[in-house]
């Protein structure tokens, strides 16, 4: 059982190099009791692509999660 919600959503905006990205990540428990660690990433306004990562634990969870704002952060992705 998840402890708490994780969820994000950040946007990457340069009209100068016509970017606009987004990027969504969110933790759910599954059907099995596992953890999924599911993001979401691709332009602003249009499908996207999508990967889940599934674990035993949630603190496996919330530690990629972490690593990956991190991530997101130092390449300019912001809350909106």
């Amino acid at each position: 059982m998840i402890a708490q919600p994780y969820q994000l959503y950040v946007e990457r905006k340069d009209p100068t190099r016509n970017m606009a990205r987004y990027y969504a990540m969110s933790i759910e428990a599954t059907l099995f009791g596992d953890v999924c660690l599911t993001r979401r990433w691709g332009r602003i306004g249009a499908r996207g692509q999508a990967r889940q990562h599934h674990f035993e634990r949630e603190e496996d969870a919330v530690l990629l999660f972490l690593e990956l704002l991190r991530r997101k952060r130092m390449r300019g992705y912001r809350p909106q």
